[in-house]
């Protein structure tokens, strides 16, 4: 019954990966080439993350998780400046050691959430420096504002259900 959940859960992440990476697909293009490259050795050990997720592969989670949560203490890592920035960062970390530990103690559950809230520290993240950039461009109504608040406690709730 938990591979039934870790399945559908994995394809409900994938999808928000793969819808979060076509809306930022301009942003990629007028990135340098250094920061592209770090952001797709981002993506990669993400994705690492997610495989050894899919198959209890704990070295693999444990060597992505180590390497990301690394990753964001290189400069190239601080896209903005800032206390909401540097906020989302941590938040980012915080949830990069939480896959650690649950690696380390051999959790699937706790994996897959760590790797879930990791996720949306990112999307997160990412609104939040793509809205920097275009602020006085495209001002956001106040009616299109999304929190993705009751999805991750939704998320939270289902990884948890009894089998």
């Amino acid at each position: 019954m938990w591979q039934n959940r870790s399945g559908w859960l994995a394809a409900l992440i994938m999808a928000g990966l793969v819808l979060g990476w076509a809306a930022e697909d301009k942003v990629r293009r007028a990135q340098p080439p250094a920061i592209r490259e770090f952001m797709r050795q981002k993506l990669n050990h993400s994705q690492a993350v997610l495989e050894g997720i899919t198959l209890e592969d704990y070295d693999l989670i444990l060597v992505n998780a180590r390497k990301l949560g690394a990753m964001s203490q290189e400069g190239v890592w601080q896209a903005v400046e800032g206390t909401e920035y540097a906020e989302h960062s941590a938040n980012f970390r915080r949830n990069a050691a939480a896959l650690v530990k649950a690696a380390n103690l051999a959790s699937l559950d706790g994996a897959t959430l760590a790797y879930v809230r990791m996720t949306m520290s990112c999307v997160e993240c990412h609104k939040y420096v793509r809205g920097r950039k275009s602020a006085s461009l495209n001002p956001p109504l106040p009616s299109q504002a999304v929190s993705v608040a009751p999805l991750v406690a939704a998320t939270a709730e289902v990884a948890f259900l009894p089998p």
